[in-house]
Formats: structure tokens, C-alpha cells, sequence
């Protein structure tokens, strides 16, 4: 079971990944961060994705119906050059962390880049 670094640099193996971080939604912290980050600087990348996230996991609109709403999985971002993935990750304590995944549009693949840091976030420890 990786920790926060073993798992960031999985996530940098990822076909055409730019730069990856493990972030604090409640208070837009990175716990963690790896390769390049959109205009150069890590904390405000965090920042901006935690109130995105932040947004998706708090309200109703975005949680899965029927009679047990499961939380929102993950929010996807896609711009002209890139994707950005942010991952929720389910802790014992209060899960407000996710994993962000910066992803060169052409170089990456987005469905595998989902699906490995789905897998990546189940096999996270935290703590």
C-alpha cells in the first residue's frame, strides 16, 4: 500500500502526466506534489482545484441517486492543451482529500489516466 510519495510518483508514469498532488479540499493545502503545476506554482493550483472540489462534494446536485447516494468519485477538466483530473480519495478519517493529475492532452489518455488513479486512490495510505 503506497504512501502520498510512492502514489504521486505513480501517477508521473501515467502516459503524458505533467504534474500530480495530493490536496486538503477543506483547507487547499497539498499534502504532496510532484512535476510542473499550472503557472508554475503548486499552492495556488491546490487552492483553485480545493474550491472546485470543494464545490462538487458538498452539494447534492453532483452525488449519485437512489437509497444510498454514494459521493461524487471524481471531477474532470478538460482545456484545449490538457485534462485535469481530480480524484477523491476515501480515508478512515474525514476523506476531504483528493489527487489532482495534470495530463498533456496529446500525449495522455484520459479513460486510462481515470481508471489508474481510481486504483491509486483505493491502494492510498493515509496517516
Amino acid at each position: 500500500m503506497p504512501g502520498i510519495d510512492e502514489c504521486l510518483l505513480e501517477a508521473m508514469r501515467l502516459p503524458g502526466a505533467r504534474g500530480a498532488a495530493l490536496v486538503d479540499w477543506t483547507s487547499g493545502l497539498a499534502l504532496g506534489t510532484v512535476g510542473e503545476a499550472p503557472g508554475d506554482d503548486h499552492e495556488t493550483t491546490a487552492a483553485e482545484a480545493a474550491e472546485l472540489a470543494r464545490m462538487a462534494a458538498e452539494h447534492g446536485t453532483f452525488a449519485a441517486r437512489g437509497a444510498d447516494p454514494a459521493p461524487v468519485e471524481d471531477v474532470i477538466i478538460s482545456n484545449g492543451d490538457s485534462y485535469h483530473l481530480l480524484r477523491f480519495v476515501d480515508t478512515s478519517f474525514d476523506s476531504s482529500v483528493f489527487l489532482h493529475l495534470w495530463v498533456d492532452r496529446e500525449e495522455g489518455n484520459l479513460a486510462l489516466a481515470r481508471i489508474r488513479l481510481g486504483e491509486m486512490a483505493a491502494r492510498l495510505v493515509l496517516g
